[in-house]
């Protein structure tokens, strides 16, 4: 798949780029859970019922809040309870200045699994990270995304890596990761 296709800018609301509905395997997932306070309250703002996120979160013992742009959450428009521990996904790739625009506005720690391609090379993506603090995640292999829960092979093997950027969960700025593909 051509990386201009993946990267393709789908409008804020109302648009959706095929490209940017990928789900995340549990492999993925399972090292940012020794992050994460015990019994914490996550929302999950690009997530269905079905995500691995939400199964995985809550089978941890975590309370989830899952909100979709399906169900009629936008994102952008949405006003999460203040109590919220955690903001958990695998964000729209194609919105990712805006989705993090938004997410150092609110100022609650988050996690946001992400492709490394061009993350830091727009100016004003540059600019916005340089001023605000956040922590990366690398892993040790390629997160391989799929289209389908009832058909979990991957069909996103991409030529770069994934990385969880976060805010406020990380005990350092660069923490390194093993993922395990089952």
């Amino acid at each position: 798949m051509k990386l201009d296709l993946i990267t393709n800018k789908a409008e804020k609301t109302t648009t959706r780029n095929e490209n940017d509905e990928f789900y995340t395997p549990n492999y993925a997932i399972t090292p940012l859970l020794k992050y994460l306070k015990p019994n914490s309250y996550v929302w999950c703002p690009f997530d269905l019922a079905e995500s691995n996120f939400v199964k995985l979160l809550v089978a941890n013992g975590h309370k989830v809040l899952n909100t979709h742009i399906e169900n009629g959450f936008d994102f952008f428009e949405y006003e999460p309870p203040s109590e919220i521990d955690y903001i958990i996904s695998n964000p729209p790739y194609s919105l990712k200045y805006e989705v993090f625009s938004k997410l150092f506005e609110l100022g609650k720690p988050f996690a946001m699994l992400v492709g490394v391609v061009g993350l830091f090379e727009s100016q004003k993506r540059f600019s916005m990270f340089a001023d605000n603090d956040f922590e990366i995640m690398y892993f040790d292999k390629r997160v391989s995304y799929f289209k389908d829960y009832a058909d979990v092979k991957p069909k996103l093997n991409p030529p770069f890596s994934s990385v969880f950027l976060t805010k406020d969960m990380l005990p350092k700025q660069v923490v390194f990761e093993r993922i395990v593909k089952k």
